[in-house]
């Protein structure tokens, strides 16, 4: 019995580390969702690809703290992302604007993928065409020879 509230008291222990601290929870549900959209958008400076609702880093803390007093202070949902992008820089959200420093991060995955496809449908009709091929009398030639010294 010991061991099952172990393991138990183990595999609960992160879903307490993540969850949010009682001063970050909003008392309106409809503001507590907006936060939450908000923190989904951002992310965290100081770590890889996480978004500051993921994050238990003390920045991303601080991030959610600007979000919820621009919250408080009236500010919609776009100037917030703008205030912070502002703050931070193009790397903060987690969704990349489409400008022209960012166009081969939005179409290089196109392109690799069109460049794929067009590779495989060429691999694909010369494996088809190479074995519908005949030989040529100088490769029958070859084949019978090779065929005889293997014999011998």
């Amino acid at each position: 019995m010991r061991t099952l509230i172990a393991c138990l008291a183990l595999l609960l222990a992160p879903v307490a580390l993540a969850a949010p601290s009682p001063d970050e929870v909003y008392a309106d549900a409809a503001m507590e969702r907006r936060a939450r959209a908000l923190y989904t958008q951002l992310r965290c400076v100081v770590c890889q690809s996480q978004s500051i609702d993921e994050s238990n880093a003390s920045l991303a803390e601080d991030m959610r703290i600007v979000v919820r007093e621009r919250l408080a202070a009236g500010d919609s949902d776009a100037e917030i992302l703008a205030y912070m992008q502002a703050r931070y820089g193009d790397y903060v959200l987690m969704l990349p604007p489409l400008q022209a420093n960012t166009l081969a991060l939005w179409g290089l995955p196109f392109f690799l993928l069109f460049v794929g496809g067009g590779l495989i449908i060429v691999y694909v009709r010369r494996q088809a065409r190479g074995m519908d091929a005949a030989l040529t009398p100088e490769e029958e030639a070859e084949l019978a020879e090779l065929m005889d010294e293997e014999g011998q």
